[in-house]
Formats: C-alpha cells, sequence, structure tokens
C-alpha cells in the first residue's frame, strides 16, 4: 500500500503550507482536500445549487472538471485559484462540507491521489475517514485569534479588503460547524500527533512532523 502522512485541522492552522513542506522535503505527492470543498461551493454556487438539494450537490461535486496545474487551480477550464481562497468560497466549502452526499462524492477521489511514492493529505477528516490507516497523523491547531491573524496576512498580501475582528468570529463559526457536523466532525484523529502551533514557526511546526515521519519511516532519512 501507498505511505500514506495525513494533516488534520481547523482553517488556518497551517496545515496546508505543512503539508506542502513536507511533500516537497519527501518528493511526496500533497493533497490540499479543501480545494476540493471550495471548488465543490464554488461550481454549485455557480449553477444555482443551494444546501436544500443534496443530490444535485453531489452530482456537482462528482463531476466537476478539475485540474490542479503549477499551483494554480482549475474548474472547467477556468483558473480560479484566488477564487476559491475568499472568505466566501471557505464558508461555502464549510456548509458543503456538511452534506453527507458530497462528502461521499468526493470520498474515492480524494483516496484516489495515494501513489507512489506517497501522498500527504491535508484536511479537516483526512486521518480519521479519508485515510484511517495511514502511517503517520498530525493535528495541527492554533487558537482563533492566531488564525484569523495569519488569515488577515494572507488577505492583505493578496491585496484583499479584510476585517480581523469579523474573521475571527468567521473562524469560531466555522470551527463551531466543523465540529458538531452529523457527517465527519472535526476532531483529532486516534493515534495522531497534536501540535499546538500559536505561538511556534512553520520550521518548528515542520520539525516536530519530521520527527515523528522519521519516527514511523526511518528508511526515507537514510
Amino acid at each position: 500500500m501507498t505511505r500514506v502522512i495525513t494533516i488534520d485541522g481547523p482553517s488556518g492552522s497551517g496545515k496546508g503550507t505543512i503539508a506542502a513542506g513536507l511533500a516537497e522535503r519527501l518528493g511526496w505527492r500533497c493533497l490540499d482536500s479543501g480545494a476540493l470543498y471550495r471548488l465543490s461551493g464554488l461550481a454549485a454556487a455557480r449553477a444555482g445549487i443551494g444546501l436544500e438539494q443534496p443530490t444535485e450537490l453531489a452530482q456537482i461535486a462528482g463531476n466537476m472538471q478539475v485540474e490542479f496545474r503549477d499551483g494554480r487551480v482549475f474548474l472547467d477550464g477556468e483558473d480560479v485559484s484566488l477564487d476559491i481562497r475568499s472568505e466566501t468560497a471557505g464558508n461555502a466549502a464549510s456548509r458543503v462540507a456538511a452534506v453527507p452526499e458530497v462528502r461521499a462524492a468526493l470520498l474515492e477521489w480524494q483516496r484516489a491521489f495515494a501513489r507512489a511514492p506517497g501522498l500527504v493529505a491535508d484536511g479537516r477528516d483526512m486521518g480519521s475517514v479519508v485515510f484511517p490507516d495511514a502511517g503517520v497523523k498530525i493535528f495541527l491547531t492554533a487558537s482563533p485569534e492566531e488564525r484569523a491573524q495569519r488569515r488577515y496576512n494572507q488577505l492583505k498580501e493578496k491585496g484583499l479588503d479584510a476585517n480581523l475582528a469579523c474573521l475571527v468570529e468567521k473562524i469560531r463559526e466555522r470551527d463551531e460547524r466543523d465540529s458538531n457536523r452529523s457527517v465527519a466532525p472535526l476532531k483529532a484523529p486516534e493515534g495522531a500527533l497534536k501540535v499546538e502551533s500559536t505561538e511556534l514557526s512553520i520550521d518548528e511546526v515542520l520539525e516536530q512532523v519530521l520527527k515523528k515521519v522519521r519516527d514511523a519511516y526511518p528508511d526515507l532519512f537514510r
């Protein structure tokens, strides 16, 4: 079986950055599962499909024409890299992700990313649902205030408007929604290394993760 490392955590915890850095370090594939839900939300909105239409939402999610190329994300041939990183897209993704039919439609798609030489997968249920047998599981978290500040900085760097107080409120609301949804709620997978990153740099978090990976796969570092 292909080796898999999962990195789960709430919005803004740094899991995407750590997953990408780890995948580059190992020479493995990387799955940003959140992008699939953001794309599903965007595609549904464009098609005028609402949360009260689970069957149609699942059809949208399962039939999207998605391509990840050169660090960009394309939906039906259109570059939507910036569109799916907006706060609106993030909130839409959280709502769409609570629909069981959508999660079922995307499950096998996500599992299909696990190919040689290995996969680093980040999301909210990678270690608990999508890859429950992963050899290494990480759960990253940070305070809502710290995560909001990180998001604020990202938006400003992209030239987008942002309000820090509103971001804190939205993050708290999303945490509540993600943690209490009926299907695949956000939680630390059993056996996962929990890393509280509020006071840590990216390099410090990555070092903790690498130590866990070395313990599990020592042959990768010989």
